[in-house]
């Protein structure tokens, strides 16, 4: 009877345990036989019973929708067709829409409304657009569309942009600003030769960040005004080509335009447009971009600094590559630690003749030994200061500085003339020389600079010695005075 017991007991706890259930096993004196067989016999039915299912992350994320925590918005889910066959703009301004008149989360700028985040997610589709994306309303901040392409139809207007950071309704509150904090990100823009990409207006921290903008015929990116706007990890071209394309020479349009202050284009390339960048207001950032956009010689631009005045940029760390820099009447403009290629250079270009605190240094030039000048004037300049432009290694070009040396030997004579028209960058600019006057002779001479004219500097002694005179001749030192 023992045996039995065991051998019983120990399929129940089998049957429990496949059965996830647990009982409580009461013994009735000699109904035991009866009693266990009961139990199994409900240990057997439970097991076929269907147990409950705990919702996964993935069931969770696809159940989010509109007006749930979080704030994503699948444009899908509003009709967006992904195939790219139907048009799906109406689709994609309500989830705009939908995403702009959500909760907010108290306020970034005064009267800019957090939208604590909030997503429009494109589903990884290809879209159909045939008019612009534009916000319907100002006022709003923390957004992302992130995700997907866009195509503009080929009824899309000429002049309008895929995506339109300005409101349709003309009101930006009490700052000035039209939004704040918004993300465009992993997005791919076809504009289909119809109008451009992206326009930022009178926005507030915007980021364009991993996007790839093509076949736009005004502007990839247009930032008008406002503060902040930051182009990162993106490509940008007219048409798409690595380089050498046949129809180079007809490639027209900009790929970026910053009409506005304190803006950063980082680690960005312009691989096909007229203009790489266009500057139009001050205190930019240029970090780490590759423009071959258009050859200088079929009248591409690199970048055009078009602030006369006032240009407070810095280019750094940049490739010009086939493609030069423009800059109107620079004032505070820094070109360093740059690479041009393939005979490019940089144009200082006069409108009412003003050069002061331009630095162009530790730049590398290559060229094809065709004797192109590194740095060329387009205009005259008679208001020259603190002008920099030194240290920079050349190979097949023309060397062009602000800072010239030279040297004369002459055995028996009492004139000694260096000529630096070859190297100085403005014409009959010279602001301060210093020369050394080594001589072998016997004699004890008087020497001294007596003329400095067209670029040309004249050491004189009072009588006839061997000598040999070293000269550094420099335009752009700006020195005051300590004594009054």
């Amino acid at each position: 009877m023992e045996t039995k017991w065991a051998e019983a007991l120990m399929f129940l706890l089998m049957v429990v345990g496949l059965s996830n259930i647990l009982f409580t096993i009461h013994v009735y004196g000699n109904n035991e036989d009866d009693y266990l067989k009961k139990m199994q016999m409900q240990a057997i039915q439970a097991s076929f019973l269907p147990r409950p299912q705990r919702p996964s992350p993935a069931s969770k994320l696809a159940s989010s929708s509109v007006g749930s925590s979080p704030l994503v918005y699948h444009v899908t889910s509003y009709g967006a067709d992904p195939t790219g066959k139907a048009d799906s703009t109406d689709a994609i301004l309500g989830a705009i829409s939908d995403a702009l008149k959500g909760p907010g989360n108290g306020f970034l700028m005064e009267g800019i409304v957090n939208l604590g985040g909030a997503r429009i997610d494109l589903d990884g589709g290809n879209y159909l657009i045939s008019r612009p994306l534009q916000f319907p309303v100002a006022g709003k901040g923390n957004l992302m569309i992130h995700g997907g392409s866009f195509k503009a139809s080929q009824d899309f207007p000429n002049d309008g942009y895929l995506i339109d950071l300005s409101p349709a309704s003309n009101n930006n509150g009490s700052t000035g600003y039209n939004y704040e904090f918004v993300t465009l990100k992993d997005l791919f823009l076809d504009s289909n030769f119809r109008g451009g990409g992206i326009q930022v207006v009178d926005s507030l921290r915007t980021n364009i960040d991993n996007c790839y903008i093509t076949h736009f015929d005004t502007t990839g990116i247009s930032v008008q005004g406002g503060h902040e706007t930051y182009i990162r990890y993106t490509y940008l071209g007219q048409r798409i080509t690595a380089g050498g394309d046949p129809d180079e020479r007809s490639f027209s349009g900009t790929a970026i335009v910053l009409s506005g202050n304190d803006n950063s284009v980082t680690e960005v390339v312009i691989f096909s447009a007229a203009v790489g960048i266009m500057i139009l207001g001050q205190a930019n950032l240029i970090s780490g971009v590759h423009c071959y956009n258009k050859a200088t010689g079929f009248g591409g631009t690199g970048i055009y600094l078009k602030t006369p005045g006032l240009t407070q940029t810095r280019i750094v760390n940049s490739y010009l590559d086939f493609t030069g820099i423009v800059a109107e009447d620079p004032v505070q403009l820094t070109i360093s630690g740059s690479f041009f290629l393939g005979d490019a250079y940089v144009v200082l270009k006069s409108v009412k003749g003003v050069a002061s605190g331009v630095n162009i240094v530790d730049n590398m030039f290559a060229g094809s030994d065709k004797g192109i000048d590194i740095v060329q004037l387009e205009g005259g300049f008679n208001q020259v200061d603190q002008v920099v432009i030194d240290k920079n290694n050349v190979k097949g070009m023309k060397l062009k500085a602000t800072v010239a040396r030279g040297s004369a030997e002459r055995n028996g004579a009492s004139s000694w003339i260096a000529d630096f028209n070859s190297v100085l960058v403005f014409p009959n600019l010279i602001k301060q020389v210093q020369y050394t006057f080594i001589t072998t002779g016997s004699s004890f001479p008087v020497h001294a600079l007596r003329n400095v004219s067209e670029n040309k500097v004249l050491i004189q002694s009072d009588v006839e010695v061997p000598a040999s005179v070293y000269v550094t001749a420099d335009q752009g030192e700006h020195f005051f005075s300590l004594l009054k």
